[in-house]
């Protein structure tokens, strides 16, 4: 079997290995108590839920371009009829680390299917504690910080979409006493996606050398926003209208400093990425697999960049 060092220290640097989750066999629709975020809510009660074949050639087309740019990419074991598109959530690297989540209990049969990566990666795996609750989705590395997507009301336990608790912030922070740890809290709800940001990725992301995207409505507090604008610049970060961000134009994923993969239908973004930015954008189809929930990033664990 072939062996890791995971590395990972950003969400920008050169990407050389990564886990991108399976399409082949997703089982039947889901019914809406069966669903556990608010777009495969809505998904669900519209009839638009994404069928096998879209989610198999919007998958293709992403593990087209990441041969493209020749990173090896790792898949997790196929389970039958068993959704496995997200492999973010399920775990993810900080530094030399590999973490596997505490992922909700409709989820957890993803986590066995990691069992070969687990094992390529040896003494370097940490698993929570049971207590910590994080998913990869919300956690967002900038070098020495930590981006910490969260829910810390009192009403956490009521809602599915609530999945990194307080108890993480506390964890991380004593497990990297070095890096700064910046909790951001985001709106919650569970069945309509334009009041909910399932994860932080969905809000926030960094793409470029002190450039970032951002959905402003989706953060609870206004202090939050104040010290992204200062980390940043306000000039730095692409603000996403609550439209784009209904499509998921924040949750895209950097191959490198310079080059990025997006949705072709992101059609304002992609052009100032291009124009504004300089940057080389990489479109895919991801449309359908939108509407469960996720896009490009939740799609995708970097395991090892440069």
């Amino acid at each position: 079997m072939k062996t890791y060092t995971p590395h990972v220290t950003n969400e920008t640097n050169r990407l050389k290995c990564v886990v991108l989750g399976l399409p082949d066999s997703i089982g039947a629709v889901p019914t809406t108590q069966e669903t556990y975020d608010a777009k495969s809510y809505e998904a669900v009660v519209n009839g638009t839920f994404p069928k096998q074949e879209a989610i198999i050639r919007e998958m293709n087309a992403l593990l087209d371009v990441l041969k493209k740019y020749e990173v090896e990419v790792l898949r997790p074991n196929p389970l039958n009829d068993y959704n496995q598109v997200f492999a973010r959530d399920v775990s993810f690297t900080i530094d030399d680390m590999l973490f596997v989540s505490n992922l909700i209990s409709d989820r957890e049969l993803e986590t066995g299917a990691f069992g070969t990566i687990f094992d390529s990666v040896g003494s370097h795996l940490e698993r929570l504690p049971e207590k910590v609750h994080a998913e990869g989705g919300d956690v967002l590395l900038y070098d020495d910080t930590l981006f910490i997507g969260t829910y810390l009301r009192s009403d956490y336990s009521s809602f599915k979409t609530a999945r990194t608790n307080s108890y993480a912030i506390d964890y991380f922070r004593e497990r990297f006493p070095h890096k700064t740890i910046v909790p951001l809290e985001l709106r919650k709800h569970d069945t309509d996606p334009r009041k909910s940001v399932l994860h932080l990725d969905c809000a926030f992301q960094p793409v470029s050398n002190g450039r970032a995207l951002i959905y402003r409505e989706g953060f609870l507090n206004a202090s939050d926003l104040a010290l992204l604008d200062e980390i940043f610049g306000r000039d730095n970060l692409f603000a996403v209208t609550p439209e784009e961000a209904y499509f998921m134009n924040t949750n895209v994923f950097s191959l490198s400093p310079d080059t990025i993969i997006t949705e072709e239908r992101f059609t304002r973004l992609n052009e100032h990425l291009r124009m504004q930015w300089g940057m080389t954008v990489e479109t895919v189809p991801y449309f359908e697999i939108s509407k469960m929930g996720g896009l490009l990033r939740c799609s995708t664990m970097p395991l090892i960049r440069e």
